[in-house]
């Protein structure tokens, strides 16, 4: 997995100034990693408990071979692919719904409930961008929803499968759990 707008925090004793910790942090980290910005919170600011939404892309090739330039951003699914098919799919995803079919096998979360504020299906050439902005993420969920997206782009599963999917509360009833080098945390939002 990747993350374009990752945010974490700390407590620090340190008088330095934000931009100072930035610089500080950058220099130490490795070349892949960048701090964008660095400010002050209130002390009972918790970077992942206190957020209310947050925005996961997952992306998917259709070409043959790769292009080398995103090859480690996107999975690569070379079968042609219905979107419209897909779309249609991810409506019956929005809304408040039991996700355990979309949980990580052996997870230890027992709250399933999610709600998803919104999925976009966008191609673009030979790229499918699959966004999901939802009030919290179940472990591999979004994975697992781009799977079984896949499974049904691909005419594998049958759009109306999800509803009974969401209704099985089985993981064996989704899709296969979709490659992690096409997933991007774009958003955090609070």
């Amino acid at each position: 997995m990747h993350a374009a707008g990752q945010i974490a925090n700390f407590k620090t004793r340190s008088k330095l100034a934000p931009d100072r910790i930035k610089d500080a942090l950058n220099s130490s980290l490795p070349e892949d990693i960048l701090i964008v910005s660095v400010q002050s919170v209130p002390l009972r600011f918790d970077s992942q408990r206190s957020a209310r939404s947050k925005h996961y892309r997952y992306t998917v090739t259709t070409e043959r071979f790769a292009d080398p330039f995103i090859r480690h951003f996107a999975a690569r699914f070379s079968y042609p692919l219905n979107t419209g098919s897909m779309r249609r799919a991810a409506k019956t995803l929005t809304g408040k719904h039991d996700f355990k079919s979309f949980q990580a096998s052996g997870s230890s979360e027992l709250n399933t409930v999610r709600t998803i504020k919104k999925i976009k299906i966008e191609k673009k050439r030979d790229l499918v961008y699959i966004d999901i902005r939802a009030d919290g993420f179940l472990y591999n969920m979004v994975r697992i929803i781009a799977g079984t997206l896949l499974e049904i782009g691909r005419g594998k599963m049958p759009e109306k499968s999800v509803k009974e999917i969401l209704l099985k509360r089985d993981r064996r009833s989704a899709g296969p759990t979709a490659p992690a080098k096409g997933l991007c945390l774009m958003n955090v939002e609070y």
